[in-house]
């Protein structure tokens, strides 16, 4: 079957768009042919710095001829209704329609519309100027006087169709001027001249020839292997970076791989600082000797061509370019040294974090506060994480990471390590930020772990406050990544952390300073506060507390009211992003809404263990069983509460129990309540599951042998009353009214 090859070559493609754009190209095209059914074997994309390219394989040389009846009005309809239908369906009289019959609707007319298939040229020269046209680039440019928008400047289209031995027919279009024909070009330097091609097998091998390499993963591939290559025959070894190796791959047709090398003094900046310099200026590789483990000074460069002097000349300027920036690489990490990391704090001041959340400098302090609440919640030091909340943050204020901004967090490690703070200190400079995404890893060390919850803790909090959460898709503030950052690091470190109390105290302290920062005014509020307000237990705890003094002398009702509110909502918030979170590992979200469901699940360890335990037991025939005999007596309760307009809730009077297995059934549920109740407060969640197995034997027996809606009203009260205990004893372990299935 024929196989069409089509080209588009133009000046050169930025590299971050081209293998997007080979995606669409093929998605586009064959999506289009199918459209007309002319269906495919197979397609394959290709994409170059100067040409973007599809070979489609197995097309049929024309469409199928089509039959298609089209059902008219009936016979003597209005002659506008008969109109109509002959220009419809392209007839010059009735007499070329047939009349068919039907015994309801009678007799009507039927034209039969036969269309011939077209060739696939005609076909492909019909869409593929549409798709140039309306291509979908990120970013697009016109040239000249022409109309086109093309991502740089088109020079010529290749467009051929025909079988493998035959000679391939062009297919003949235009688009702003540039006619489809069977001739490109090669290397802009090495083989400029234009030549014919006929197919995709010929067309690969004269840009061979033509010193191309038009496949974008067989380019990698000969990047990746001389780069290593080359560093092995220099005793060293390649450091991989797969982002800089997609990039550089659509830098050039024709990769030749060269090593450079730079002065040994400037090994003595961090290798991320060295490898971030020479990545970000020159798009080339940094190498490691495998004898220390450090960046050693040569690099690997990827050029676009096969210079005569064997690449002497482009070497001598990329090393020229590199130790420029290392010059100034240098200059910052040597001037960033001379002042410490603290001296650096009271410019924060000046810096606005948000400008309903204060300075950068509130925001620390705000941070420091909870790391020190949550130190001892994680096994950390008190003082070590306020030391480490204190300077986490002061490395965005140096040139380094000014320069090179991933690198922040980083560089405060090094910074710390210089001054000679604590090595917990130096590590939660970099570790606070982490996890950044789910791929990344968690920080374990305890004050790590402190200042890395406070520093997610406190931007969600903060964000709640103005109410600035996520919508939609829409996420400014990376909060989504925030909650799920504070998961993972709660979860995968066995942590127990109260997070509504937490949360609720620090909106607490994020209220009270936006509210108001002028002490004496807050001093002043504390003796006004209702007496409801200043008798709540949390109150009395806050204000023994230091770290809540701003805070407390703050409070009013409202503040209060607000705080807690803004903690349940964070909360479920939690919830949403937990479902995620253990969906990704093939846990069930219906039984994180159940265990969510029950007041004061605010212990996330906890909650996943009881998931865990409840699915186990769902997927046992008690669990399933006593799941639907929970719905079955849920279902008849809403039913009659609904008929008589109000609640029935237990407990039951045991003198109305009179059947055998009514007694039965109450007698259990007391049993497995205080059961499950012993069981869940020594957090043993299997013990639990197991006590609530106990009532699948005794509710299937009382559904068997007793009718709820009795004719004595006080019977049918009290047995609803009993199946409302059915639901109370289950919710010692979840909401099952929340589970699916």
């Amino acid at each position: 079957m024929p196989d069409l090859l089509l080209e588009l070559f133009s000046e050169e493609i930025p590299a971050r768009m081209q293998a997007q754009a080979a995606d669409a190209l093929k998605k586009l095209v064959t999506d289009a042919l199918v459209e007309r059914g002319l269906l495919y074997e197979g397609a394959k994309a290709f994409v170059t710095p100067r040409r973007l390219a599809l070979a489609v394989h197995g097309l049929p040389g024309r469409q199928a001829d089509q039959r298609e009846e089209k059902k008219g009005p009936r016979v003597g309809a209005p002659e506008q209704a008969v109109a109509g239908f002959l220009k419809a369906a392209g007839l010059a009289s009735l007499d070329q329609a047939t009349i068919q019959s039907d015994p309801k609707k009678g007799d009507f007319y039927v034209a039969v519309v036969e269309k011939p298939g077209r060739a696939t040229t005609e076909v492909v020269a019909e869409i593929v100027p549409d798709i140039i046209r309306k291509f979908p680039w990120p970013k697009s440019m016109r040239w000249g006087s022409g109309t086109l928008r093309w991502v740089r400047p088109l020079h010529s289209i290749v467009a051929t169709f025909g079988a493998e031995g035959d000679e391939p027919e062009v297919v003949h279009f235009s688009v702003d001027g540039i006619e489809a024909s069977n001739v490109t070009r090669g290397h802009r330097f090495m083989a400029p001249e234009p030549f014919t091609v006929k197919r995709l097998d010929d067309w690969m091998a004269k840009l061979e020839a033509a010193k191309v390499v038009a496949d974008r993963d067989r380019r990698k591939e000969i990047i990746l292997n001389d780069a290593k290559d080359l560093a092995l025959a220099a005793g060293l070894e390649l450091v991989e970076d797969e982002g800089l190796l997609d990039e550089v791959c659509g830098l050039v047709e024709w990769p030749v791989v060269l090593m450079g090398s730079f002065e040994e003094r400037f090994l003595d900046i961090p290798d991320e600082v060295i490898r971030a310099t020479i990545r970000a200026n020159q798009k080339c590789f940094v190498l490691k000797d495998p004898k220390t483990g450090r960046l050693a000074n040569r690099f690997i460069l990827i050029s676009n061509l096969v210079a005569s002097d064997g690449g002497a000349a482009i070497v001598a300027g990329n090393e020229r370019v590199i130790r420029a920036r290392l010059s100034d690489a240098k200059f910052f990490w040597d001037t960033d040294r001379l002042n410490g990391l603290a001296s650096r704090m009271p410019k924060f001041q000046s810096i606005t974090f948000h400008e309903k959340l204060g300075s950068q400098a509130e925001r620390i302090a705000r941070i420091v506060r909870l790391a020190k609440e949550l130190a001892p919640k994680v096994g950390a030091s008190v003082a070590l994480a306020e030391e480490a909340a204190l300077v986490a943050k002061a490395d965005l204020l140096t040139e380094v990471v000014g320069e090179f901004p991933e690198l922040q967090g980083l560089m405060g490690r090094y910074y710390a390590q210089g001054e000679n703070l604590p090595a917990e200190v130096a590590a939660a400079c970099e570790e606070h930020y982490k996890p950044q995404g789910p791929n990344d890893r968690v920080p374990t060390a305890p004050v790590s772990v402190a200042v890395a919850l406070a520093d997610k803790i406190d931007t969600l909090v903060g964000f709640w406050a103005i109410d600035e959460k996520p919508t939609g898709s829409k996420d400014p503030y990376a909060l989504r990544r925030a909650a799920l950052g504070v998961i993972r690091i709660v979860l995968e470190n066995g942590l127990r952390v109260p997070l509504w109390g937490i949360a609720r105290g620090h909106a607490l302290a994020v209220r009270a300073k936006a509210q108001d920062n002028e002490f004496d005014r807050l001093h002043a509020a504390l003796y006004a506060l209702p007496s409801e307000v200043r008798a709540w237990p949390e109150f009395e705890a806050l204000e023994e507390k230091s770290i809540f003094q701003d805070a407390i002398l703050g409070l009013d009702s409202k503040l209060f009211t607000g705080a807690a509110n803004e903690a349940d909502d964070l909360l479920a918030f939690f919830a949403d992003r937990l479902k995620v979170y253990l969906r990704d590992r093939g846990a069930r979200h219906d039984l994180v809404d159940a265990v969510f469901a029950l007041e004061g699940q605010d212990d996330l360890l906890l909650v996943v263990r009881r998931v865990e335990a409840l699915a186990a037991f769902l997927a046992t025939e008690d669990g399933r069983n006593l799941l639907a005999g929970y719905r079955r007596a849920v279902n008849i309760l809403r039913i009659e509460e609904k008929k008589d307009g109000r609640a029935f809730a237990g407990p039951t009077s045991a003198a109305l129990l009179k059947e055998p297995a009514e007694e039965h059934l109450a007698a259990a549920i007391e049993d497995v309540k205080a059961r499950v109740s012993r069981a869940v407060a020594a957090e043993d969640f299997e013990a639990a599951m197991t006590a609530l197995s106990d009532l699948r034997q005794p509710v299937d027996a009382f559904f068997d042998a007793v009718t709820v809606n009795d004719a004595d009203p006080a019977l049918r009260e009290n047995r609803l009353k009993l199946l409302d205990e059915i639901r109370a004893a289950t919710r010692g372990i979840a909401d099952f009214d929340r589970i699916e299935g």
